[in-house]
């Protein structure tokens, strides 16, 4: 018999699973249909039942397609094998009816996210990294249903071993080598973990859609990824890291579903990823219930000192500023997008806490903070006065001060405010680089960072007007290869975690082909790549196109251990719709708006979101060589906006017709309006 690390699994089958609208007994609690019907719900790949079927059936030795499943599936002798794939990422329990001649034997199942790692042992989940040694029989390893004797045959996964991320199921054949078996293969499916207390996986409540294909396939490969990270709140990954095989069986949270990172691994919350992926979360399928509970398990584990974990339980890592900070810009988000008044009132006084934990670290004479959590999102070095926890400091200042106010506290508003514009000054005064136009990373040093310099466009460090952002946005794309941004303060690697913060930055200060331009060569990039999932985004990669992200950075050279979904990379969900459709909430739950479109040379745009109020819809059209545009918008009443009038792709000035009356024009600089709640159109044409 071949040698393989083996786990045994109880046949205990769990058929109750495939007969829930949602996952196992949990109570159904999401919406049950999409905010927004229409043909842009074919670009969503989340399956339209929590049960599913195998797409292809592939050759192991080839990865070719034999041929579409259900069809021939038979097992002939030791390590025999066939890969199913589902043709999108999935997650859950397996279940597999099977029948077998001889006496006896095992049916083994292995998983993995990425074509590269089809075989007979998993792709890496657990952190035992044996794959990064060379001992690939081992770590995450297979499971096996044990049979002694000829017949039919039904095998369901245990709960532990729910695997919570992968596209390819490996079924192979192991028994001995002088015994004549055989194994059919008569039934695939899974019944989906991910999102548990949705009955209806595909009830969105916020759309995107124009006449850029990959770039609507890439907003809802974001969205879907964001599903895949909305796990049952028991199904952590067990810690400490198991060397042999997997569990994910750890409680993550109070509730009954939380986001995490990863839908392979870590499985676990972790404050900083969800600075990207509760904006996307917003804007796409809209699940705050699973924000909330992963915010409220972080101020549940708040530490003596008033310092955040870097993750949640059952990890629980600690030793990071950076992601201490995370945690109270996600309440500034959550807040934002809900007005949950409730929640801010039971954490408010933890809140108060974790400001001053931090800001007791900004240390003169530079009035800079002072990192001594040096754990961070991977990148090599952080420390001493480190441009991007200070600007991660600013961002949490100006939050800081809205959370003050909307918690009746006008005292300490004031003081982050104050707090807020002595910081920035500062930051600029000792770490911008004005012979190379471009932040470093810290007061020490000539490396100038991605992170920080995105963050310096995004977070308004540097006026979006000035010619210093313009300076920034051009050296940030020093950094690109053709494949992506390559992060300097983390080489040889491309992260879509960090280059998110970059999209958004070009956005921002009006970089629009700029910041289209990197979404396309990265996530599309990976989207359209035949070894990936080819539905979600991809932790991070390799500047030379593996996907062996960080290997030597935390990951022992185990590139099997990537995540192939994970939400910190969904930016360009939230980007799309903020700044290229151009609307975004910009007061509790949506009381006042912002809609700014950018063309950046697309000629249709349209999308839209929830919130507690209503709908939050608009749509824009470019026309007649770009010499017109339409727009629309549709917004609950008593809400109050300001409406962005761009001006025409081709320049000149134009008329406007706003609600089918003449409302003046539109110059090279655009023009500022403001809007009340209700239905608007507006046209612009060349004079």
């Amino acid at each position: 018999m071949a040698s393989f690390c083996t786990l045994f699994a109880a046949s205990t089958l769990l058929s109750s699973a495939l007969a829930q609208s949602c996952w196992l007994n949990t109570n159904c609690t999401g919406p049950l249909d999409t905010a927004f019907p229409g043909p842009w719900e074919s670009n969503i790949y989340s399956p339209s039942s929590r049960t599913v079927s195998p797409a292809n059936i592939l050759s192991l030795d080839t990865a070719l397609v034999i041929s579409s499943y259900p069809g021939p599936s038979t097992l002939v002798g030791n390590a025999s094998a066939l890969v199913f794939d589902f043709g999108i990422e999935v997650g859950g329990i397996v279940t597999v009816q099977y029948s077998t001649t001889g006496s006896a034997g095992a049916l083994g199942l292995a998983f993995s996210e990425a074509k590269n790692w089809i075989g007979l042992a998993s792709d890496s989940s657990s952190g035992g990294f044996s794959r990064g040694t060379g001992d690939q029989a081992c770590d995450d390893g297979a499971i096996y249903d044990y049979f002694t004797s000829a017949g039919n045959h039904s095998y369901t996964m245990d709960l532990p071993h729910l695997r919570g991320g992968f596209r390819y199921l490996t079924l192979f054949l192991l028994t001995n080598g002088t015994n004549a078996t055989t194994l059919n293969i008569d039934e695939v499916n899974l019944s989906i973990g991910f999102q548990p207390t949705w009955s209806n996986l595909r009830a969105y409540q916020g759309y995107f859609h124009s006449n850029d294909e990959e770039l609507n396939k890439i907003w809802y490969s974001g969205a879907y990824t964001l599903q895949t990270n909305a796990v049952p709140i028991n199904t952590g990954r067990q810690i400490p890291a198991l060397k042999v095989g997997w569990a994910n069986n750890g409680t993550l949270s109070n509730g009954t579903t939380v986001i995490v990172d990863g839908a392979k691994r870590d499985r676990a919350v972790w404050p900083g990823d969800m600075g990207i992926a509760v904006p996307s979360t917003f804007v796409s399928i809209g699940d705050l219930e699973s924000v909330k509970n992963a915010l409220q398990t972080m101020y549940d584990h708040q530490n003596n000192d008033g310092s955040f974990p870097e993750a949640g339980p059952p990890l629980l890592q600690q030793g990071s500023d950076t992601y201490h900070m995370w945690t109270m810009i996600g309440t500034y988000n959550y807040l934002l997008y809900t007005n949950d008044t409730a929640f801010l009132e039971q954490n408010w006084a933890k809140y108060e806490y974790a400001m001053e934990y931090i800001y007791g670290k900004v240390l003169q004479p530079l009035g800079l903070l002072n990192v001594t959590g040096l754990r961070d999102w991977a990148r090599q070095a952080t420390g001493g006065n480190s441009t991007e926890p200070n600007m991660i400091l600013y961002r949490t200042l100006l939050t800081g001060s809205d959370l003050a106010t909307w918690a009746g506290n006008s005292s300490a508003a004031s003081t982050y405010a104050t707090r807020a514009a002595t910081l920035a000054p500062n930051i600029i005064a000792h770490l911008y680089d004005a012979s190379y136009g471009a932040f470093v990373d810290n007061t020490t040093t000539t490396l100038h960072p991605q992170d920080a310099n995105s963050m310096a466009l995004l977070f308004g460090i540097v006026s979006n007007t000035s010619s210093t952002a313009q300076s920034i946005s051009e050296r940030l794309t020093d950094n690109w290869t053709p494949i992506g941004a390559e992060a300097p303060e983390l080489p040889n690697n491309i992260s879509p975690f960090i280059s998110s913060f970059e999209i958004q930055g070009h956005f921002t200060i009006g970089q629009t082909e700029r910041a289209l331009e990197l979404i396309r060569r990265s996530w599309g990039w990976y989207l359209n790549n035949p070894n990936g999932t080819e539905s979600t985004v991809i932790e991070g990669y390799l500047t030379n196109g593996s996907f062996a992200y960080r290997n030597y950075r935390g990951y022992d050279y185990d590139a099997a251990y990537v995540s192939h979904a994970h939400g910190w990379s969904s930016g360009p969900t939230s980007a799309l719709t903020n700044y290229v459709l151009g609307l975004e909430v910009t007061g509790r739950v949506g009381s006042t708006w912002r809609l700014a479109p950018q063309f950046g040379g697309l000629t249709s745009v349209q999308g839209g979101f929830t919130t507690s109020l209503g709908q939050f819809q608009a749509s824009w059209n470019v026309t007649n060589g770009g010499r017109s545009y339409s727009l629309s918008w549709s917004v609950p009443a008593g809400t109050t906006g300001l409406l962005t009038l761009p001006s025409l792709p081709v320049g000149g000035n134009g008329s406007v017709t706003w609600n089918g009356k003449a409302h003046g024009h539109v110059g090279s600089g655009g023009v500022k309006v403001v809007s009340a709640g209700g239905k608007h159109t507006v046209s612009v044409k060349h004079l």
